[in-house]
């Protein structure tokens, strides 16, 4: 049926050497529009990272996410309505249980978990940590709490220099985090380090991530550096991506999404050291890839501002976003879509430093992209993923349903 549906459309939807066409999915990490019906459950009541920052600065420059429709969202509030909106838009809820960014991507891209993946609130155990010391053959490490990235550094950083020791932490999240110092650990041997964690902190001991965390400067002013790492789980079933590459076309991956899926699917990458750096590199890629899927991650959102509870660096950072779209619009060809989305929240308004359970925005715009069109909120963020495999007409057995039909013209 779907394939009749594709074929009524016409050669828009035919895979081609004439006709080529690329989707280019962007989220910006964290940047959620308001708590889920569940948000009690996780503590998270009231957040609302869009609304609360948008309040927080009086007022942003996002004219270009307003011209797609970001303030028409349903429960979007802040942000200005627009009443000709240039793009389709919407939101999701989080069908997956959890909030972190490896439930939130994999759910975009198909994966649904029906149990959350592992946190440890009191730290690791000490079979875990015994083992990871005898499998990283060192004598001893530091901290084992939950903390936050940067607190930690500043609390334990000398005797870290001092020790050698790594620094171990974990959050909210279902991460296992080492800190280390670039002039004391060496960045390669950080990276070993968490891939011995990434091979035992499966099964019983599983964890989303284990994270690099590289560290340099004397204290009191330690900062942390680009060179971050992120190691993820395989994805518990086939994803998006891997349905794509299977269809012989291109996946890009651009910023911390070749990590997140564990290069499952991955047909090239870049990292990036900054938001802007990841606009960049996904412009690169728009000079490239000719036909296929350019999947970013922005993740200084969550990383810089939301988990250090800064609303003006984080609307500073919405309205930096917001004066590339013209860029990235002007090199988007005849058939290729745009869509713009998150993976969680995390409210820098709230007392929290994680993340807040909250739904998605989508905003998707093209030259075939009816423009205004609502597609209200969606019972899981997997019917992006869904939606990218319709307009490439590959069959899949994804969960979810698309809006495929509903937006284009």
């Amino acid at each position: 049926i779907q394939e009749l549906k594709s074929f009524e459309k016409g050669a828009l939807y035919t895979k081609g050497e004439n006709n080529m066409k690329r989707a280019i999915l962007i989220v910006l990490d964290s940047v959620g529009v308001g708590e889920l019906k569940d948000a009690k459950n996780y503590g998270d009541e009231g957040s609302h990272t869009l609304d609360n920052v948008y309040k927080t600065c009086k007022g942003l420059e996002i004219n270009e996410l307003e011209k797609l429709g970001i303030g028409n969202i349903e429960g979007v509030n802040a942000p200005k309505k627009c009443d000709n909106a240039i793009g389709a838009f919407g939101r999701c809820e989080e069908a997956s249980k959890g909030k972190d960014t490896v439930t939130g991507h994999w759910e975009i891209s198909g994966v649904i978990l029906e149990e959350p993946l592992n946190t440890y609130p009191q730290g690791f155990s000490d079979d875990i940590i015994n083992e990871f010391k005898k499998r990283a053959n060192i004598e001893g490490i530091l901290g084992n709490i939950v903390a936050s990235g940067t607190q930690i550094i500043e609390d334990l950083g000398e005797e870290h220099v001092k020790t050698g020791y790594p620094i171990i932490y974990t959050s909210a999240d279902s991460v296992f985090q080492i800190a280390a110092h670039e002039d004391v650990i060496p960045v390669e041997k950080l990276y070993e380090m968490c891939e011995i964690a990434r091979n035992m902190l499966v099964d019983k001991w599983a964890v989303g991530r284990v994270i690099a965390r590289p560290f340099i400067g004397e204290a009191p002013n330690f900062k942390r550096t680009s060179n971050r790492r992120d190691y993820a789980l395989d994805p518990f079933n086939k994803t998006m991506l891997e349905y794509l590459k299977d269809a012989n076309y291109e996946v890009a991956a651009v910023g911390k999404i070749e990590d997140i899926y564990n290069k499952k699917g991955i047909t090239s990458a870049v990292h990036t050291k900054s938001n802007m750096d990841g606009v960049d590199k996904t412009l690169e890629y728009m000079d490239t890839v000719k036909e296929g899927l350019i999947f970013t991650n922005l993740v200084d959102f969550d990383m810089l501002y939301g988990h250090r509870n800064d609303p003006a660096g984080y609307g500073k950072a919405l309205e930096d976003f917001d004066n590339r779209l013209q860029e990235i619009y002007s090199k988007m060809d005849e058939e290729d879509i745009l869509i713009i989305t998150a993976d969680h929240g995390c409210d820098p308004t709230t007392s929290s430093t994680d993340h807040s359970r909250e739904h998605i925005p989508v905003l998707v715009y093209g030259k075939n992209v009816k423009p205004g069109v609502n597609i209200g909120t969606r019972e899981t963020f997997a019917d992006i993923g869904k939606t990218i495999l319709d307009f490439f007409n590959v069959q899949n057995e994804l969960v979810g349903k698309s809006f495929l039909n509903d937006i284009l013209k």
